[in-house]
């Protein structure tokens, strides 16, 4: 995957429209992501990291689909959790991974997992 794919991949993924099948978009209506879709998601990430590592610039598209992937995807989850949907078992490991790839980006550092994370009132 190169450069212009993944950064096409992060974009597309993160558009929310009415019968739309991204990730952004299944989490909000509470279902699962499809079979392979978190996968392309973190590759897209990883390929987006390493050509941007020493770039001082994001162009504003991606920094925005960065941004809701960081950030809302957790957050649809969490409501959707809290509504009482059942995620996959990996889901939430998954997101935080996106979560931290997406942060790396911006930083120009990869960052890893300091610890388990929980959400709030999780033993």
């Amino acid at each position: 995957m190169n450069y212009e794919t993944a950064r096409k991949v992060l974009i597309d993924q993160t558009t929310i429209s009415e019968n739309s099948d991204t990730l952004l978009a299944r989490l909000q209506q509470g279902k699962p992501p499809v079979p392979g879709q978190v996968t392309s998601t973190l590759l897209a990430l990883k390929v987006v990291f390493a050509a941007l590592k020493i770039s001082a610039n994001i162009d504003r598209e991606l920094a925005f689909a960065l941004y809701k992937l960081g950030i809302k995807a957790q957050q649809f989850f969490a409501i959707g959790r809290k509504a009482g949907v059942e995620w996959p078992p990996l889901l939430k490991e998954d997101l935080l991974q996106i979560s931290m790839l997406a942060e790396s980006v911006f930083s120009g550092e990869l960052i890893t997992p300091s610890g388990e994370f929980k959400f709030k009132n999780e033993a």
